[in-house]
């Protein structure tokens, strides 16, 4: 049976909560005021902090590897033209000294040909020269009896009478 003395309903103690209970229940009803008043962000009204900027790690991914691709794209171009220059630079190097080479080559060509001696011997060899008062021989070997004329002559026919227009259709034309 129930005792129905002072003790009002059952399960509670008749007593009045202590003051520092009381300042209790306020704190918690001022931040839950607080936290109701507050507008929530999406970042945090979803689960997890989804890092400084509330992206995933999907979205962060995505962003990164954009990065990636505008750096490499910025950096393609210029890397290109880099290299294309020194390949240039390598074949203008080479050519110059080619160059070079042909030049010292004709310079000496040249003192040998400002030698009057070495003049008249190129004379004599390649253009038969004689001196006047010296009498020329043609030496033929075996061989050259029988050495035919068309050998020595270019493959070449000569050029027909034609006129001038007419060779040039010719040879647009690829006859």
């Amino acid at each position: 049976m129930a005792r129905s003395g002072g003790f009002g309903r059952s399960g509670e103690s008749g007593r009045r909560p202590s003051k520092a209970a009381q300042a209790r229940a306020a704190a918690q009803a001022a931040r839950a005021a607080a936290r109701a008043a507050r507008p929530q962000s999406k970042a945090r009204s979803r689960e997890g902090t989804g890092g400084a900027f509330g992206m995933t790690g999907t979205r962060r991914a995505a962003l990164l590897a954009m990065v990636v691709c505008a750096l490499a794209l910025s950096i393609a171009v210029p890397l290109r033209t880099y290299l294309a220059q020194r390949e240039e630079l390598r074949e203008v190097t080479a050519s110059q000294e080619t160059l070079r080479a042909e030049v010292s080559q004709l310079e000496q060509r040249k003192q040998e040909l400002a030698d009057p001696a070495h003049l008249e011997a190129e004379a004599r060899r390649r253009l038969h020269y004689v001196r006047p008062g010296e009498t020329p021989y043609v030496v033929q070997l075996p061989g050259d009896a029988e050495r035919k004329l068309e050998d020595e002559r270019p493959a070449t026919a000569p050029a027909a009478d034609k006129a001038w227009y007419e060779q040039l259709w010719d040879s647009v034309a690829a006859r």
